[in-house]
């Protein structure tokens, strides 16, 4: 039951697109990029420069030669953790609500420096 609700719903990720973050654990360990894609059902997001997969690709317009192509593969986001802005470390996340013009705005803020992080 649990497990089709969150297909239908999501979970709800720490790190959103665009963030900076570290990588925490596996072979690209200490590495820091952007986060390029998310994928909130599966836990997982891509992030630039890290995991690269090889990819066989046949003769088509794009390439018009083939070959192999190395991309970016999804790495699981309990891997990673947000880059604080203000301090360029690491941080773990929080969120509090901030009432802007009488409504309510849930943000997320760095739970090191109390920076309010975008989105």
């Amino acid at each position: 039951m649990i497990k089709r609700i969150r297909k239908i719903k999501g979970n709800r990720l720490h790190v959103r697109k665009g963030d900076i973050v570290l990588v925490l654990t596996g072979n690209d360990k200490g590495k820091r990029g952007k986060v390029l894609k998310t994928f909130p059902e599966r836990s997982r997001i891509v992030v630039e420069g890290v995991s690269f997969m090889k990819r066989h690709s046949k003769p088509n317009v794009k390439m018009p030669q083939g070959g192999i192509v190395e991309r970016e593969r999804a790495i699981d986001a309990s891997n990673v953790m947000v880059i604080d802005p203000k301090t360029g470390e690491p941080t773990r996340i929080g969120y509090r609500t901030l009432t802007v013009d009488d409504k309510k705005q849930r943000v997320r803020y760095s739970k090191k420096s109390g920076e309010t992080l975008g989105g």
